[in-house]
């Protein structure tokens, strides 16, 4: 079971993210085009890294539904390899099932 400052500490980034997403692709695309002039591009680079650090979507961590795990998550059912299994194995997930070889 994860702490429950790392899983704030998610959450956070997480609404971060969302608030500053609109922001980060408009200084992303001004800083990426080519007919703006070179000064231009300069500066909507300064202005996407002074932005918070956490504000990036790739600092957020998917973490398992039930237990909080950050590893071995699908992102097809929310849940870690461990959960997933119990409930494959439980017949919770439609159209899963164990592999036998």
């Amino acid at each position: 079971m994860a702490r429950r400052a790392l899983k704030h500490r998610n959450l956070k980034r997480a609404a971060l993210a969302t608030r500053f997403r609109s922001e980060r692709e408009q200084l992303r695309a001004a800083s990426k085009d080519i007919h703006s002039s070179e000064e231009a591009r300069f500066k909507a680079s300064l202005a996407l890294q002074a932005l918070p650090r956490d504000s990036s979507p790739s600092r957020y961590r998917k973490r398992c539904n039930l237990c909080s795990r950050p590893r071995a998550y699908n992102n097809l059912t929310g849940l870690c390899r461990l959960h997933m299994r119990i409930a494959v194995d439980s017949g919770v997930v439609p159209g899963v099932e164990k592999a036998s070889w």
